[in-house]
């Protein structure tokens, strides 16, 4: 469904079972992040009645699956602890097309896309194979979630644009991400 080219070696969570509590920090920042983006990209297009609605209630999603974490992490006895540079999502960033609004505004939507693939992913990966039932069970439902909000984000591109290929170019987002999600997975954070 996801169409992502590399999976996510099983043997990461591994390394994520080592440091739980910073895989938690870390995930709860990139639901902040993610809140953010919506905040944003409401902003940018308030001329756009139904995404604007559609994008708050994303932002209000994500901001309760970070009080979620939080509240996990309080749970647990662990700090959250700062926020972490996201070396994944600034190589990704790069991929966005500047220059033309349309061009731009859809690569934004896919971007926004494959960040929420790739995390969706990832939550299968770790409601699969950590250990921890509590974080197991917690990581399927974030998985489902994740992938409403992959889909959403590629409905909007499809909507927003007669100008792009919006098929090819997800297509190449996808190539994109299969080379620099090589040099991920080697870290206890959602996206390292």
């Amino acid at each position: 469904m996801l169409g992502l080219k590399l999976p996510t070696d099983p043997r990461w969570v591994n390394l994520v079972e080592e440091n739980i509590p910073e895989i938690l920090t870390d995930h709860a920042w990139c639901e902040q992040k993610a809140a953010s983006n919506a905040i944003s990209l409401v902003v940018n297009n308030p001329d756009k009645q139904e995404f604007v609605t559609e994008m708050l209630a994303l932002a209000k999603e994500e901001l309760e699956h970070f009080e979620r974490v939080h509240q996990i992490i309080v749970e647990r006895g662990y700090t959250l602890g700062r926020e972490r540079k996201d070396s994944y999502v600034n190589e990704l960033f790069k991929f966005i097309r500047k220059g033309d609004q349309d061009y731009a505004l859809i690569d934004r939507l896919l971007f926004a896309a494959m960040i929420e693939a790739r995390s969706c992913e990832r939550f299968r990966v770790l409601s699969q194979n950590i250990k921890d039932e509590e974080l197991a069970e917690f990581y399927h439902e974030l998985m489902v979630s994740e992938a409403g909000h992959y889909t959403l984000f590629l409905k909007y591109a499809r909507k927003f644009t007669k100008k792009v290929d919006v098929d090819q170019r997800w297509k190449e987002w996808l190539e994109f991400e299969a080379k620099v999600i090589q040099n991920y997975g080697k870290e206890e954070t959602v996206h390292g």
